[in-house]
């Protein structure tokens, strides 16, 4: 599969195109990390900062090389942040101005997972919803139930606003899979 085209629509901002490479590369840069941590959570979280970072500097990409091979470079450099962070014990509060010009990945129209989302009854989506790990059914739950912004959950989550865009958009894909393996 041809990657070059997602990658050159990527760097124009397309929606579709991110989408595309966050499906398509999950699992190699998660199963990657997962190896590492020995830790799901950890292999999760560092994923999604991954996705983030990849995407805030889609710019800098060089096609020379392998676009796994960048990705899983990022990877490496996330999680070794993650451990100096947590050898750290000055709890330093670091504001990244790339944070705050994030990449606006978050298209307004609704997605097919969106669509899906939306038709199912409250109860039963509830139930679906459960099926899900914690903070991705606490972004879920402050995004469709309590209708806060991207930059309201990114506030209240203490997170930056591109790795709520990402654990949103894989919180949603997770969700849409569950209602299409239920129906």
């Amino acid at each position: 599969m041809e990657i070059n085209p997602y990658i050159e629509k990527a760097k124009k901002g397309d929606q579709v195109a991110f989408t595309y490479l966050l499906d398509h590369y999950w699992n190699e840069v998660y199963g990657f990390m997962l190896k590492r941590t020995e830790n799901e959570t950890d292999a999760e979280d560092i994923t999604i900062e991954t996705f983030s970072k990849a995407f805030d500097k889609i710019a800098s990409y060089n096609p020379e090389f392998q676009f796994n091979t960048w990705i899983i470079t990022i990877a490496k450099n996330v999680h070794i942040d993650l451990l100096r962070k947590k050898k750290s014990s000055l709890f330093v509060e670091i504001t990244d101005e790339e944070d705050q010009q994030a990449y606006n990945i978050a298209d307004s129209s609704p997605s097919a997972e969106d669509e899906l989302i939306t038709e199912q009854n409250l109860s039963q989506l509830l139930q679906y919803i459960k099926e899900l790990k914690p903070h991705y059914q606490e972004v879920i739950q402050l995004r469709y139930f309590q209708e806060m912004s991207y930059q309201e959950i990114a506030e209240q989550l203490d997170e930056p606003l591109s790795n709520v865009k990402i654990k949103l958009l894989r919180a949603k894909k997770l969700l849409a899979e569950i209602i299409q393996t239920k129906r």
